[in-house]
């Protein structure tokens, strides 16, 4: 096929790494809300959506089970501004993965690529790492999928197709988009909710276990934005 292609980038650790400072959000929030101070902070690397992790970062704590619903919509409703809160840390500690900036600016250079993202971050929370890093420029941020539209991850790349196919007059399925992610949950996003992945070992999954999982490509690192074109065109039948 020819035509337009839905480009889907996750964020964390595909595009930047800013674990400690989202743990140490985490810790400030459960404080506020709960009261105390978390004794356990959730998985790393894991790609789960912010809703799902605040809820077993509550669970992890011992907090009652009537509890959990409540307290995790105050936690997740607080994420943003504490995040905001701490931008400069992002910048001062944060990592750019090799070749993100480079990457990205060659998909979004391509008039027939739409680059957006589907990630588990919150929608506020996605824009202010991205910003941290002048990222957002190569993203239409305004057709992504985020934890704050569903906690379902799968489902967030069906809410994306819609956004950016009322934008751009064009119906994507998974024949035309694409997930570029590091995880396990991006590889399961794909296969669940629609779209061709290409998965990039930058996080903490290996790349035979990305391949293992169902991952249509695999890289190395973003490093060659070439080699990304490539799996992209590969993948959706487009020119390179």
């Amino acid at each position: 096929m020819t035509g337009t292609v839905l480009v889907l980038w996750d964020v964390d650790r595909t595009l930047v790494y800013v674990g400690e400072t989202d743990r140490a959000v985490y810790r400030e929030a459960f404080l506020h809300v709960v009261g105390r101070e978390a004794a356990r902070l959730p998985e790393r690397g894991t790609g789960r959506t912010m809703p799902l992790a605040v809820r077993e970062l509550l669970a992890a704590n011992d907090v009652d089970q009537q509890d959990v619903e409540p307290l995790a919509e105050q936690i997740v409703a607080l994420l943003p501004r504490l995040l905001a809160a701490k931008s400069e840390e992002l910048r001062s500690a944060g990592v750019l993965m090799p070749g993100a900036t480079a990457a990205l600016a060659a998909v979004a250079a391509r008039p027939d690529l739409v680059p957006t993202v589907v990630t588990g971050n919150l929608q506020q929370s996605a824009e202010i790492k991205l910003s941290a890093f002048g990222l957002d420029r190569y993203v239409d941020l305004a057709v992504g999928g985020f934890a704050s539209d569903d906690s379902h991850r799968p489902a967030l790349v069906g809410i994306a197709q819609r956004r950016a196919g009322a934008r751009h007059g064009t119906a994507f399925d998974r024949s035309n988009t694409v997930i570029i992610g590091d995880s396990l949950e991006d590889v399961r996003t794909g296969a669940e909710g629609g779209a061709a992945v290409i998965a990039v070992a930058s996080g903490t999954t290996s790349a035979e276990r990305l391949a293992e999982a169902g991952a249509d490509r695999v890289l190395d690192s973003l490093s060659d934005p070439r080699a990304v074109l490539r799996a992209i065109a590969e993948l959706t039948g487009t020119n390179q």
